[in-house]
Order: structure tokens, then C-alpha cells, then sequence
């Protein structure tokens, strides 16, 4: 074999091993038994460290130096390799072994303290993890800024005030659209009781009706869903409540679209770095707009109102049009994950500013509720009731994911870009998802989007799609129109 070949070959060995962790994280979340989370630590600490001793491995370096890529995928393929092993090397391995196990541990913690509402028990884990990240951020930076080399894992090529100036050129629009909408009569919403079986039946429906290849994946419950695993292995997960089963169902198309974004990365990329999503924010830009521009359109939304009368029977909701102002109602609420389309990226701009100031140190972990329930409330205008819809509610921060909120809003901006193009290349999409068919939509978004995987950076992948580059203006324009209209503005 060629140099290149003995790399790629050994390179398909970490790449599966790197799954075998992912999926012992999955069985954390879903049925692992509560006690065993102590030796699980050490399992995910005992493969982490043979994971970051092949990529940091001097022989890796010595490949890198010899190997002659055949073709433009096989240089992209040589990019990736050289990237992680060049974050790698900066980071030693026993703290990389320490991250994993502590964060392994304190996923465990954080989900009871959250069912218990007892802040005081998870700050002295989340204060190591946070110490562990800072040390991990500073040998990454070597120098330069925490944060921005933390946000390199998830969303390479940006930094945090590329991202910060995003920010701050989307709050003013999105505050000022929120107060209108909130100036006018509230829609009417959901109530009653669903009954949590017939929901877990329509939500796989409802996957299936997305795409998800269910001979290579899975639906199941946990606390926070998520997604995981890549190729012929992408499982996901929802969460049920009998008064809310849109929590449910749009969890569930949420993280349909995280994973058809891995299902359908070309099969040659298979166990390659290029065999996976780009960056956290392409990955988001596609789980939300499986939710939001194709999920919670007018269009979908009249099927969707049949089939839940056909689950549910008479549920109060009198046509597909009060059904879907009830989808898209605009409300208080605390939960990042059950927010409207309009007040989502509030919540993340909240998490981005407090994670930055923990990194750098301008913010204690023993200070982090109190700052949590200040901004909350000086940002939505009421005061945060509990620990688990405050700064308890999310998984991120337990398992270490310090530079990771700010692709959810990366990703928002993108399905702008993405949902603007699209919609002039469909030109009929509507006509199709009024009957539950997204193929058009799914397969659109597969061809341009998805197929590519790794080959390209995080802004070229975007560019190429949508024919444009990334900017907030597509989802601000979207925004606004669809909420006059549905508030009579």
C-alpha cells in the first residue's frame, strides 16, 4: 500500500473506535442503570486515551509528511487528519483521559441534581470540569484566546466575536419583533392530556416521513434528546409529556434532521474524517430546518393536524389554521429547547455570554445561577422559578461542550440561507408537504447539502448550497414574515 493507504487504513480504526465511544454514550443516556456511571467514567476514560494516543501518535505526523493525496477528497481527507492531530499533540494525555471520565461522572450528576432542583449538588463537579476545560482551552490556545480555540471544535473557522458581532446584529430585530408579537392576543394553545404511547407511535411516523432510515437507526427516550453516531449507525432520541406533545414531536423531527444529515453523507466517506458533519452550526442548520422553515410550515402542519386527530381524536383545535398559530405560538417559557422560533436564539446569545465568561475566568462557578437568573430575567422580563428551567436545564456544560451553544444560532442562520434557496428551487414544496411529503425538501437538502460530509470547511459547505454566503438577513426576512403574518402585524 501507499503511504496514503497505511494512513487512511489506520485512520478507519480510530474513526471506529471513536463510534464504539459515541455509542457508549448513547447507552449512558438510554438504559445504562444509574450505578453503573462510576465504571462507565473509567470505560470512557480507558478509550479516550487510546483514542488520543492514535491521533496524536508521531507516526501519524510522520504519514502526514509522506503521503501524496490521489485526488481533491483524498487532500480534504489529509486536511482532517492533520487538524486533529494537530489539536492533539497540544493536549496531554492524562488530562485528556481526566475530561473524559470526570464529564462521563458528572452527566450522572447533573441529571440528578436536576430532578432533585439542587444546584448545590452539581456545582463542585461542573467547577472541575470547568478547571479541566479551562486547562485543555489553554494548551489548545497556546496563547491565544480560550474560547476561540474551545469554539475550533465545533465550528472551525470563526471566532467568538465573528460570532458575538452576529449576535449583536440580530438581537435588536429579534427584540423588537418579540415585543410586537407579544403586544397582540395570544393564539390559542394545546390542552388536555396526550396519551405518551400514541405519541411515541406518531413520532416514528413522523421520522420515517422525514427520511430516517429506521434499518439504521433507532428512536428511544432520554432525559435531553440527542443524536448519535454516524454511517450505517445513527440512532436517536425524544422525550414525551403527556400535556406538551409537541415537545415530542418536533424533538423528534429536530433530531431526524441531525441524523438524515449523517445518513446520507456519501457511503465512501464511510469511517473517514470526511464521513461526518462539517461543524456543530451545518449540522444544526439542518435539524432546524427539518423543524422550523419544513416542520412548523403551514403546509406540513395541515397534515400533520389530521394526523394528530387521527392519534389523538377531537383534541380542541378547531382547523389546520388554529392548529398551526397553536405550533408557532409565541409564549413565555424557560426552556431553550421548547422555545418559538422567535425567542430560540435569545436563549442561546444568554448561554453563549455566561460559557465565554466562565472560560476566561470572569465568572466563578458558584456565582453561575445567580448570573444565569439576572440575565434570564433582564432579557425575557421574568424571573427564572427553578434550577431545572434555569441554568440546570441542559446536559452541554456537564459533559464539557464549552463552545457548542453558539452553532445553535450558527445553525439558524444557515437554514436561513439554506430554506431561502431552496424555496426557489421547489417552487412547489408546499403542495407536496400539505400531503406529509417532504421528499423534495429532504432530498434537495441531501443533494447539496448533505452528501458532502467533511469535504469542505463549515462556510464553503453553506455557500455551495444556498449560493450565497452566510449572513443573518434570509432568517431575519423569514422571521418577520412569517410572524406578521401569523400575528396579524
Amino acid at each position: 500500500m501507499s503511504i496514503f493507504d497505511t494512513l487512511m487504513a489506520y485512520e478507519r480504526d480510530t474513526q471506529a473506535l471513536g463510534q464504539i465511544a459515541g455509542r457508549l454514550g448513547w447507552d449512558q443516556e438510554t438504559m445504562m442503570p444509574r450505578g453503573a456511571a462510576p465504571q462507565r467514567g473509567e470505560e470512557m476514560a480507558a478509550i479516550e486515551a487510546v483514542l488520543h494516543a492514535r491521533r496524536s501518535s508521531p507516526q501519524v505526523a510522520e504519514w502526514l509528511a509522506e503521503a501524496e493525496a490521489p485526488d481533491a477528497v483524498g487532500a480534504a481527507q489529509l486536511r482532517e487528519i492533520k487538524r486533529a492531530h494537530e489539536r492533539s499533540v497540544k493536549v496531554p494525555a492524562d488530562l485528556a483521559r481526566r475530561l473524559a471520565q470526570v464529564t462521563s461522572e458528572a452527566q450522572g450528576k447533573w441529571a440528578a441534581a436536576r430532578g432533585d432542583e439542587d444546584v448545590a449538588a452539581f456545582l463542585p463537579v461542573l467547577q472541575e470540569v470547568v478547571a479541566l476545560k479551562r486547562e485543555e482551552g489553554q494548551a489548545l490556545a497556546a496563547g491565544g484566546d480560550v474560547y476561540d480555540a474551545m469554539i475550533e471544535d465545533y465550528e472551525h473557522g470563526t471566532s467568538a466575536a465573528e460570532i458575538a458581532a452576529t449576535f449583536d446584529a440580530m438581537r435588536p430585530g429579534l427584540v423588537d419583533l418579540r415585543a410586537r408579537v407579544l403586544d397582540r392576543p395570544a393564539q390559542k394553545t394545546l390542552e388536555g392530556s396526550f396519551d405518551e404511547g400514541a405519541q411515541m407511535k406518531l413520532t416514528r411516523k413522523l421520522a420515517k416521513a422525514f427520511g430516517y432510515d429506521m434499518s439504521h437507526g433507532r428512536v428511544d427516550k432520554a432525559v435531553h434528546p440527542f443524536s448519535s453516531g454516524s454511517g450505517l449507525d445513527v440512532r436517536i432520541t425524544t422525550r414525551t409529556s403527556a400535556q406538551d406533545p409537541f415537545n415530542c414531536f418536533y424533538s423528534t423531527i429536530h433530531e431526524v434532521g441531525h441524523a438524515a444529515y449523517e445518513q446520507g453523507i456519501s457511503r465512501d466517506y464511510l469511517l473517514t474524517p470526511l464521513g461526518r458533519g462539517v461543524s456543530m452550526g451545518v449540522h444544526e442548520s439542518q435539524s432546524r430546518i427539518y423543524e422550523n422553515q419544513i416542520g412548523r410550515s403551514a403546509a406540513f402542519t395541515s397534515w400533520l393536524y389530521g394526523e394528530m386527530r387521527d392519534s389523538f381524536g377531537d383534541f380542541g383545535i378547531a382547523s389546520a389554521d388554529e392548529f398551526y398559530k397553536a405550533v408557532n405560538t409565541v409564549h413565555k417559557g424557560y426552556i431553550r429547547t421548547e422555545a418559538d422560533e422567535l425567542q430560540y436564539n435569545l436563549h442561546i446569545m444568554l448561554r453563549f455570554d455566561l460559557e465565554r465568561a466562565l472560560m476566561a475566568d470572569d465568572l466563578e462557578v458558584g456565582d453561575l445561577e445567580a448570573a444565569w437568573n439576572d440575565r434570564f430575567e433582564a432579557d425575557f422580563g421574568y424571573s427564572v422559578d427553578k434550577p431545572s428551567n434555569g441554568c440546570l436545564q441542559d446536559v452541554h456544560w456537564s459533559v464539557g461542550l464549552f463552545g457548542y451553544f453558539p452553532t445553535y444560532t450558527l445553525g439558524n442562520v444557515y437554514a436561513g440561507c439554506l430554506n431561502q434557496k431552496m424555496r426557489k428551487d421547489l417552487p412547489d414544496l408546499d403542495s407536496e408537504l400539505a400531503s406529509g411529503n417532504t421528499s423534495s425538501a429532504t432530498q434537495w437538502l441531501r443533494q447539496n447539502l448533505q452528501q458532502h460530509g467533511g469535504l469542505r470547511s463549515p462556510i464553503e459547505t453553506i455557500e455551495r448550497a444556498a449560493g450565497t454566503a452566510p449572513s443573518p438577513a434570509p432568517l431575519m426576512s423569514y422571521l418577520e414574515e412569517k410572524f406578521t403574518g401569523l400575528y396579524g402585524l
